[in-house]
């Protein structure tokens, strides 16, 4: 049953590429997030300055993380974070896989012992996403969109799950204002197929302003 699900859901996906033709919307997306970015740079700077320095502080390494990730298409780009994990954070989770919470290729575990003092702060309030406007800002993510994975996580996508490589991978989704901790794998992937069928810049819109409102901590957004 739940395979005949997915194969109608990627049927009606197959003219999802179609929607790519709509060049207004895409042209509307790409100012948005232009000046979303620019604001946010400009808001946003001190916050950034005094997380870096705090990172610093905290423990030794790098303040930010740079991480091969796929986004539109397969296509391969680094991006960025604010460093929230401890410098042996890959070596260590070969000894958490069989930890993990989340069914599926991604691993996520709660009290996640790899992530720092400062890291626990800056996930929980989503700031370590910040450099991620810079991404945004040379075109390889957009502000909405699915969550861009791994390569390894990828390789492992049904080609259900692999239909959300269709859109720009974004800074907030469906999953990120929808209660992203208690939501399951499968239920992530559906909800970024879901904004792939569905999405327009009104969407595009409340997403942006839904997920200002989940960082400042209004469960109703979620």
């Amino acid at each position: 049953m739940q395979q005949s699900e997915e194969n109608s859901m990627v049927q009606e996906l197959e003219n999802a590429r179609e929607y790519e033709k709509n060049i207004g919307y895409f042209i509307i997306k790409r100012i948005i997030d232009i000046m979303g970015v620019l604001c946010g740079i400009l808001l946003l700077s001190p916050v950034m300055i005094v997380v870096a320095i705090w990172i610093k502080l905290d423990s030794v390494g790098p303040v930010f993380f740079i991480q091969e990730r796929v986004g539109q298409d397969g296509t391969r780009f680094m991006m960025y974070k604010f460093r929230s994990m401890c410098l042996d954070a890959e070596y260590l989770l070969k000894k958490l896989k069989d930890k993990n919470e989340m069914l599926g290729p991604m691993f996520k575990i709660k009290d996640d012992p790899r992530v720092t003092k400062v890291g626990r702060f800056i996930r929980k309030t989503s700031i370590d996403e910040l450099p991620q406007l810079f991404n945004i800002l040379k075109g390889e993510m957009s502000l909405v969109g699915p969550r861009p994975s791994l390569p390894k996580e990828v390789e492992q996508f049904t080609s259900f799950q692999k239909q959300r490589l269709v859109a720009k991978p974004g800074l907030t989704c469906y999953w990120q204002v929808r209660g992203r901790s208690d939501v399951s794998f499968q239920e992530w992937m559906e909800m970024d197929v879901q904004y792939i069928e569905e999405r327009n810049t009104w969407i595009d819109i409340i997403l942006i302003f839904k997920t200002v409102r989940v960082l400042f901590g209004d469960d109703g957004a979620r």
